[in-house]
This record gives C-alpha cells, sequence and structure tokens, in this order.
C-alpha cells in the first residue's frame, strides 16, 4: 500500500488549566527535514519530540507547531505606560505633519499597537503538561499518517489507470508493425530504383534489407517496457517506502519508450509513443509524493 508524504493532522489536548495544541503538517521531501515551533517552557524536550515524531514518520518535509492557551485567572496584566505615552506622540506628530485629524476615541487605536499589554505568567512546564505535550504529539502523527494512507490510496488509483493506460496503447503497437516494415522495405526499393544505371544482386539486398530492418526491430523494447510495466505494479503493492523504487522504475519505463520512439520510423507509432510519454509524465509528476 502506499502512502503519501502531504498530509496534515491535528490534536487538542487538556490539562488542568492549559489546552495544549499539536499541528503537524508535511510535505514530499527527498528525506525527513522537520521544523518544530515549541513554547519556551517545553524547549528542553524538542529533542525527545522531533525524535518522536521523525520515528513514525520517517520522510517529507514537516513542520510541528505546538502552541497553549492558558485558562488561568491569576495571570498579572500590566500597562506599558511608556509605550503608550511615545505611540500617543508619535501619532500626534503624524497627525499634525499631514494635516489630518487625531483619533476620537485614543484607547481603540493605542489598544491594537504592539506591547502595549504584557501579561506575565509562571512557565514551568509540570510533568503532567509534558505527559499531555507528548499525547498530543503522538495523536497529530497519527492523525496525519491517516491522511498520508487516504492520500496515498488516490495515488495507488491514479497510478494504476496511467499503467493501464500505458499497458493498453503498447498492446497497439503490434498491428503497425507490420505495415511499418512493408513501407521501410518499399520506401527501400523506391530509392534504389530511382538510381539509373544501377545494377545490384537483388539476394545480397535481401540480405542487407533484412538486416537494416532487424535493427530496426522493437520486440525487445515492447518486452522491456511491458516488464517495467508489471514491475511498478508489483513494487506499489510492497510495504511502505516505495517511492525512491517507482522513481527508478519511471525512469527506465521512459527510457524504452523513448527507445520505441527512436526505432519506430512510423506516423501512427510516434503518436502511440507520444501518448505514453504524457501518461508517464504524469506518473513522473506524482511519484514525488509518495513515502
Amino acid at each position: 500500500m502506499l502512502l503519501s508524504m502531504t498530509g496534515f493532522g491535528k490534536s487538542v489536548v487538556e490539562v488542568e488549566n492549559k489546552k495544549i495544541t499539536c499541528e503537524i503538517k508535511s510535505l514530499n521531501s527527498k528525506q525527513l527535514d522537520m521544523n518544530v515551533r515549541v513554547p519556551a517552557a517545553y524547549r528542553e524536550h524538542e529533542l525527545e519530540l522531533r525524535a518522536r515524531i521523525g520515528k513514525v514518520l520517517e520522510r517529507g518535509k514537516v513542520e510541528v507547531i505546538i502552541y497553549v492557551e492558558n485558562a488561568r485567572t491569576d495571570a498579572s496584566a500590566q500597562f506599558n505606560a511608556v509605550a503608550l505615552a511615545t505611540y500617543k506622540e508619535r501619532i500626534k506628530e503624524l497627525s499634525a505633519a499631514l494635516g489630518i485629524p487625531e483619533p476620537a476615541d485614543w484607547y481603540s487605536v493605542l489598544m491594537r499597537l504592539p506591547d502595549v499589554l504584557k501579561t506575565d505568567t509562571v512557565e514551568e512546564a509540570a510533568d503532567n503538561e509534558i505527559d499531555a505535550l507528548m499525547l498530543a504529539a503522538d495523536q497529530a502523527t497519527q492523525a496525519l499518517m491517516k491522511h498520508r494512507r487516504s492520500e496515498g490510496e488516490k495515488l495507488e488509483d491514479f497510478f494504476c489507470r496511467r499503467i493501464s493506460n500505458i499497458a493498453g496503447l503498447l498492446e497497439e503497437v503490434p498491428r503497425h508493425e507490420a505495415e511499418r516494415v512493408a513501407k521501410i522495405r518499399a520506401r527501400i526499393e523506391d530509392n534504389i530504383g530511382k538510381i539509373p544505371g544501377v545494377d545490384y544482386d537483388n539476394g545480397r539486398l535481401e540480405q542487407e534489407m533484412i538486416f537494416y530492418i532487424e535493427k530496426l526491430d522493437i520486440n525487445e523494447e515492447k518486452q522491456r517496457l511491458a516488464q517495467h510495466l508489471s514491475y511498478f505494479t508489483e513494487t506499489m503493492a510492497q510495504p511502505q517506502g516505495q517511492g525512491k523504487k517507482l522513481g527508478f522504475i519511471s525512469q527506465e519505463i521512459g527510457r524504452e519508450i523513448n527507445t520505441l520512439g527512436s526505432k519506430s520510423n512510423h506516423a501512427e507509432l510516434q503518436k502511440l509513443v507520444v501518448r505514453m510519454k504524457d501518461e508517464l509524465e504524469q506518473i513522473k509528476e506524482q511519484v514525488l509524493n509518495v513515502m
């Protein structure tokens, strides 16, 4: 089963008078790239959080945000009188300089400005808070993994349809091959016939023609392409962590399609090759999101 590297998880855990919220989101990346933002009181536990989350997520560009809502009523609020006075003076100066009226309601203006109100609380993380923090991280991680599995199912369905489309186009190749060989033979014979005064050995010409047509034979490419398509489907059914392998297989599929196109020498076959490439490009874009 496939897992996507894209996902989001959120958890809220309440402990005594605090509400701890953990949000985790991840995008695709070649390795694990984690950014963690935690309140200062929990900073010493950041490494444990990283290890705990990273062990489950394994890969992806991960952003972890922890924030705390404090329901305490004993917190003391203080006005920053210096900041208030400074803001008021600056606004008066600007009003005079720009010729605009001063605010009618000073309080509504000043209270919106930064650092005019300070709340002092004692930031000490108790053991039960740390337990709640880890629980929130675990729950958010599991929520993100659930999202990853859901996105992985969509990716698997997408890949199956694209691989099936390429296989269907590959099945159309044989019906153009006989016509392709006949056209190559006719073109060679026609060009030789246009050369005046040239006498040639029909037996030798037939040998050279067979040799030339064998060089343009595409049976091996068809077989290898069919094998790669089958291997891609088999790899999707393996345990998680198939992303890099699927990327390598898609590159091999691309090589066989390109060789098929370079050897085709036939307009209808070229059209099939172009359609195969279009399907493959869509696979390559999405395979980057697979774990």
